[in-house]
């Protein structure tokens, strides 16, 4: 057990427990398409992401993210403008249309753009974006190393690949950061087409380099190192992980697709997850690697991995008791309303900005003691001379000349 003195002091909080605060945001997102509820979740998770991001290149993502949404909501605009299906009649803008084959029933190019296919549009394209900003909250606020630390060890290789993937959009970020201010610093343009062809090549070249250092990195440190196990165990390992992994997929797209039967939701999931664990159970034993200084899992992380789960959970019973207000009805428009158990489920996910440990204070920059100014060079004081030539010490001269000058006197 972890001491209480150390839970709330300032520590890196577990980056499961942050991706599992996201997922359940995510998964509320994915039930719903009233745009009140989804720019709650926005604003939820824009909320911890200032409250508790940390001070890193890799914490950078969540805007980045943010913006892309903004174009995705865009995107989706002018792709339901051209090529979606009639709806509606309150004629919006005129656009010149093509007659399609028969057999291509349901898709038209161009035609007529109504206030209905707008706003549905616009909130499909909502919610995207905010499952991207969900995404961008996670690697904002979640260490990618500290997340390679805590895989569990059968799906420590499988583990890399996904970490390195999830890393890739907080690092890109930052490398865009840096060119962008070294170009500024140099006087020239960081924006526009200009700024970006001048960036790619560099932002290239650097992921290649930390790719390479990566894996020189991993080399160097025995990584892929297996210990001996019968072939039966480690083959009912592999079944029992990836029969368990499809198991959680087939559940999970049951709870996120509501016309779906009951039956591939949360049994599928839990058969799933049960099977997935016995699985790394077993084939954890054949990895041989150690961790030094393992993430703790204290009432914190429960308490922010909770709150995501019961921003799901009430999203998801909210459906199940047929609340209204989850889907927002664009033919004929209609103004959202704000359900108050969505809502609530929703208000518990900002509990992370209190309950999760502060972020440890970067480390300041180490400084150089102060040099003291050296001292005037004095110039060396020549010793006379005695008449025959030797160099005489400097108290047998002095005392040589006080007598000679009494005797002159």
């Amino acid at each position: 057990m972890t001491p209480a003195s150390t839970i709330r002091a300032p520590r890196w909080l577990h980056p499961g427990a942050w991706w599992l605060w996201a997922l359940g945001l995510a998964t509320a997102a994915s039930r719903t398409t009233n745009p009140l509820l989804l720019l709650l979740i926005l604003g939820v998770a824009g909320y911890v992401v200032a409250a508790r991001r940390p001070d890193a290149p890799w914490s950078r993502s969540f805007a980045v993210l943010l913006r892309l949404g903004l174009i995705v909501i865009g995107v989706r605009v002018i792709f339901q403008a051209l090529l979606g299906a009639p709806m509606g009649t309150h004629t919006l803008l005129g656009l010149p249309s093509v007659p399609l084959p028969e057999w291509l029933a349901g898709v038209r190019l161009g035609g007529d753009f109504t206030v209905e296919a707008l706003l549905f549009a616009v909130y499909e394209g909502l919610r995207l974006a905010t499952l991207l900003a969900c995404v961008g909250a996670a690697t904002s606020l979640a260490s990618p190393s500290r997340l390679l630390r805590s895989v569990p060890a059968a799906l420590y290789t499988l583990g890399v690949t996904v970490v390195v993937t999830l890393s890739f959009t907080p690092t890109l970020v930052g490398d865009l950061h840096r060119i962008r201010d070294a170009r500024r610093l140099r006087g020239r343009p960081s924006t526009g087409l200009r700024g970006i062809t001048g960036a790619a090549l560099p932002v290239l070249e650097g992921a290649l380099e930390r790719s390479v250092t990566l894996a020189a990195a991993m080399d160097s440190r025995g990584y892929g190192r297996v210990a001996a196990l019968p072939r039966r165990t480690a083959l009912t390992s592999q079944v029992l992980v990836l029969g368990g992994l499809l198991g959680v997929c087939v559940g999970v797209y049951g709870l996120l697709d509501g016309g779906s039967p009951g039956a591939f939701g949360l049994p599928v999931l839990a058969l799933g997850l049960a099977a997935a664990l016995v699985g790394l159970g077993f084939g954890g034993r054949s990895r041989v690697r150690t961790r030094y200084r393992p993430d703790p899992w204290a009432w914190p992380e429960w308490v922010v991995a909770g709150s995501g789960a019961a921003a799901a959970l009430a999203l998801v019973a909210a459906g199940v008791l047929g609340v209204a207000g989850l889907q927002t009805p664009v033919d004929p428009p209609a103004w959202p309303a704000l359900p108050l158990l969505p809502a609530a489920g929703i208000l518990l996910a900002l509990l992370p900005a209190v309950a999760a440990p502060p972020v440890p204070l970067p480390m300041p920059p180490r400084q150089r003691p102060a040099r003291l100014p050296m001292p005037p060079r004095q110039r060396p004081v020549r010793m006379p001379q005695a008449a025959d030539g030797d160099v005489r010490t400097g108290a047998a001269t002095i005392g040589t000349s006080a007598a000679r000058t009494g005797t002159t006197t």
